[in-house]
């Protein structure tokens, strides 16, 4: 299951972490974000020990994804040794997100 980050825990959790990391942006009330959360939960147990997968609510935190200019969610960020590797915004398949984190995180 994918851990819930906070602005306040956000540079421990991501840009610190010694894996890559994929955040999903996303917001209680996004049909689209609610449809993406057991495909970011199924990954989160798939690349686990490999890379780290966190959610963070919009709402509930608003500097993070202002810093990153997130106008839409959901948005999914990789970062990989703190910097951002790639971006996706808006529903995907789990397919599309499984190869961007293959390539651009473990290749």
């Amino acid at each position: 299951m994918a851990v819930q980050v906070t602005d306040s825990n956000f540079e421990a959790e991501v840009i610190k972490s010694e894996l890559p990391t994929l955040i999903d942006f996303w917001a209680p009330w996004c049909g689209p974000c609610r449809a993406m959360g057991p495909v970011i939960d199924e990954l989160a147990a798939e690349f686990a020990g490999k890379v780290n997968i966190v959610k963070m609510n919009v709402d509930e935190n608003p500097a993070t994804p202002s810093k990153y200019g997130i106008r839409a969610i959901p948005t999914l960020i990789l970062f990989k040794g703190g910097e951002v590797v790639e971006q996706i915004t808006g529903a995907v398949s789990k397919s599309s997100i499984k190869d961007m984190i293959t390539q651009k995180a473990l290749g």
